[in-house]
């Protein structure tokens, strides 16, 4: 540790309209919304909130771009109510909060998000000022959802390396979320970022992306492949952790080559409201973790506890709960068994 605490959670900030349906259905047909939230999304709100509710005396900070609109209010109001500093959110004139339509299907249990960028078009690193914060950890994220970002800037392949880059030269530890958009591009944003992380929590298709090797067949993950494309992405930069998740389980690699693995957590279908954010609910949970100092496997316990508590609502951040409450809802269940 380096003497800092709390965490930085940059990057995409935008409102997440959450609309529950039966089933999705057929082009020029109708169905019902049978039920409406409106919540933070994107992976620096969800990080942020996610923290704070596995424990509220942790530091977080808050730094991105908003639109001067009552989406943005929005997300001031949240920072405010969960004690996150939002001195780093920057309001930009003229322009959109980024939202996201999200629809939950009752009948699949899927969710489809429709996603406008509004100001987060315009995020550049020359939004990150790195110069006042006193968190130990930069989490970023989402490549693929910020034109500028995804771009070439000033001699670094992505804005999202230069950003990295930049955290990392003023001591932050960084760690990336990236988004399942297609394979070429996770490739392309992870080779990019992969230089300048010390952490990467990924879901199994990402990191089968980055490393050019398919994780996945028709019965969900394949854990050897899995396993295989996390020792890939760690010969690609200096991360002292890699982490893939997937519905079954995860699995943890260390610099030194341990290897650490634990099925998820085994919550029954009528405790399952949605899956939207459970991802962010397991980074969580490992960034937690990390940052206390806890180790893999520990880490690993609270990661699929807080994506078991995520679960129990639809929106992304409002069933996760104290460390404590995340941990005995995993014992309750149980875990599934571990990935192979």
């Amino acid at each position: 540790m380096n003497g800092r605490r709390g965490v930085l959670s940059a990057g995409t900030w935008c409102v997440d309209l959450n609309k529950t349906i039966p089933a999705w259905p057929v082009e020029d047909t109708m169905t019902y919304i049978v039920e409406f939230d409106r919540q933070n999304g994107g992976s620096g709100s969800n990080m942020a909130i996610d923290l704070k509710r596995l424990d509220s005396s942790l530091p977080v900070e808050a730094m991105g771009v908003i639109g001067d609109d009552d989406d943005g209010r929005f997300l001031l109001g949240r920072c405010e109510a969960f004690g996150i500093d939002s001195g780093g959110l920057a309001t930009l004139p003229g322009g959109s909060t980024p939202f996201a339509d999200c629809f939950n299907s009752l009948g699949s249990g899927r969710r489809t998000h429709f996603y406008s960028p509004g100001v987060a078009a315009q995020l550049s690193p020359d939004h990150f000022d790195f110069s006042r914060t006193q968190a130990r950890f930069l989490h970023l994220g989402l490549p693929g959802a910020h034109e500028i970002m995804d771009a070439p800037w000033r001699g670094e392949t992505t804005g999202w390396a230069a950003t990295l880059k930049a955290a990392r030269a003023r001591g932050l530890e960084t760690n990336l979320e990236m988004v399942s958009t297609d394979r070429a591009r996770v490739e392309g944003f992870g080779r990019s970022c992969l230089p300048h992380l010390d952490l990467l929590v990924v879901n199994d298709y990402e990191i089968g992306c980055v490393a050019g090797i398919e994780t996945r067949d028709a019965r969900g993950a394949i854990p050897g492949r899995v396993e295989q494309a996390l020792r890939v992405a760690l010969t690609l930069g200096p991360s002292r952790l890699v982490v893939a998740h997937f519905p079954e389980g995860a699995i943890a690699l260390t610099a030194d080559g341990s290897r650490f693995a634990l099925g998820s957590v085994a919550m029954p279908a009528s405790a399952i409201a949605g899956v939207n954010g459970a991802g962010d609910g397991f980074a969580a949970g490992m960034l937690y973790g990390w940052h206390e100092g806890w180790d893999v496997e520990r880490s690993l316990q609270l990661g699929h506890a807080s994506a078991a508590a995520s679960m129990r609502e639809v929106s992304t951040t409002t069933g996760v709960a104290p460390v404590a409450e995340c941990l005995a809802l995993a014992e309750k269940y149980g875990h599934r068994p571990t990935p192979a």
